[in-house]
């Protein structure tokens, strides 16, 4: 069975517009193809109330895991952690191996700015002030560390909004812990190109090739106008190796492009056409 991921966003920047949520999709393309299908995307602003609710709203629908990101920094903004915190129904306290990890950071800012050392002031303590029973995840690049906690069934992971960072630490401690669970499972696709064929007569087309191929998923992207139509065709399948998905794929590609070609459509096996 595939494990199932929810993934909530932190930020006003995100709801005004300011910012690209690049972080969403690079989670939910990396994500998918460890085999982890994406359920639900939450973008939330910086309130404490507001992270709460996403918190617990996603914990009653039980996923593997909930990935969050943004607001784990010194500043008042940053209040995914107290909005966790409020959640859980867990007091907020210095961590001191998150501590530890802040203090390491900053002294090697200290040796490589020469300035002797760096106070671990209020805010900067703030960014080692985690949930209770809550685990620090190291930071290979920044400094505020992620959090990791694991509440019944489901790991929730929340790491930092800035998108290096957050990559950084995926790549190093989330991805393995994605892989241990999915096993051998991957995510596998493929795409073919139709034109002379609209969408809404492509629509029953893909409805049989779905009932025969039962775990193929088909979606169809339109990329031309409505007089002259020509549709990307996204074919994928979550499965292990052993299961042949390449040749479920092809298979299933296979037959739909004998149905469109058959009620006057052209098919392409690339963007590109000759």
């Amino acid at each position: 069975m595939t494990a199932d991921m929810e993934i909530i966003c932190v930020g006003n920047e995100l709801l005004i517009g300011k910012t690209l949520n690049t972080n969403a999709q690079w989670l939910a393309k990396h994500t998918t193809l460890l085999g982890v299908n994406v359920k639900r995307v939450t973008v939330i602003s910086d309130d404490v109330k507001e992270i709460a609710a996403a918190t617990q709203e996603a914990l009653k629908r039980k996923p593997k895991f909930i990935i969050a990101t943004g607001g784990l920094g010194p500043t008042f903004d940053d209040k995914t952690l107290e909005g966790i915190a409020k959640a859980l129904k867990r007091k907020l306290e210095v961590n001191p191996e998150a501590l530890n990890m802040i203090e390491e950071k900053y002294e090697k800012y200290a040796a490589k700015l020469h300035t002797g050392t760096l106070e671990l002031t209020q805010p900067r303590i703030k960014m080692a002030t985690l949930p209770q029973k809550t685990q620090p995840i190291r930071n290979p690049i920044g400094t505020a560390p992620g959090v990791k906690a694991r509440i019944d069934g489901t790991i929730l992971i929340v790491l930092p909004g800035v998108p290096k960072e957050m990559e950084a630490i995926f790549e190093e401690a989330v991805a393995p812990l994605l892989r241990q669970v999915s096993g051998d499972k991957g995510f596998h696709e493929k795409s073919i190109y139709a034109d002379g064929i609209m969408e809404s007569g492509l629509a029953p087309l893909i409805d049989t090739v779905m009932q025969d191929n039962p775990d193929v998923y088909v979606k169809s992207h339109p990329k031309g106008e409505e007089n002259k139509p020509h549709i990307e065709i996204h074919l994928s399948t979550t499965a292990a190796e052993s299961e042949n998905p390449e040749k479920k794929l092809q298979k299933a590609a296979a037959q739909l492009a004998g149905l469109i070609e058959k009620v006057g459509g052209k098919v392409f096996q690339n963007e590109s056409r000759t």
